[in-house]
């Protein structure tokens, strides 16, 4: 076996990752879901994102008092809450990765668990992957041919796979 790859179990890679992360997954969402709302309103209330994000909203409390302190959120009175500029830049980059990876599932397979996939997916790729995974749709959607010939392909694949 080749020493100079690194096998870690799922959990080992998060707390690789996580020693180079100031903003954690949870975090990202929050970010992702705050820019998902202010582009059309300024601002979001904090106990609707709790809502939004189906989490308690002392959680909710909580996670903005970091986003606060970390410079990505500015709070005004009444629990509102609205995304920096740096804030802004990262939501944006946040939800493009989501549509993108949401985008790529929905070419690969499409079905009701697209959303689940692509939360639990989203937090662990590269932005070098996210940018191929762009390109790949891209490629994909200027040629249908091809898209028809991989959806033929693979139907034959799993034809087998589903008789057992």
């Amino acid at each position: 076996m080749d020493n100079s790859q690194i096998f870690c179990t799922f959990r080992g890679y998060e707390l690789m990752d996580s020693k180079n992360k100031v903003i954690t997954s949870s975090m990202e969402d929050y970010l992702e879901m705050i820019y998902r709302v202010t582009k059309n309103n300024e601002y979001l209330k904090v106990g609707e994102l709790a809502k939004l994000l189906h989490v308690k909203p002392s959680s909710s409390t909580k996670m903005v008092e970091k986003l606060i302190n970390l410079g990505l959120i500015n709070s005004k009175k009444y629990g509102l809450v609205s995304l920096s500029e740096e804030g802004t830049r990262i939501g944006e980059f946040l939800l493009n990765r989501h549509n993108i990876i949401e985008e790529f599932l929905n070419i690969i397979s499409p079905n009701e668990n697209t959303l689940v996939e692509t939360e639990l997916i989203e937090h662990h790729l590269s932005k070098n992957t996210i940018d191929s995974i762009k390109i790949f749709n891209e490629f994909i959607n200027i040629n249908p041919k091809i898209y028809n010939d991989f959806i033929n392909f693979k139907n034959k694949k799993l034809l087998p796979l589903n008789n057992k």
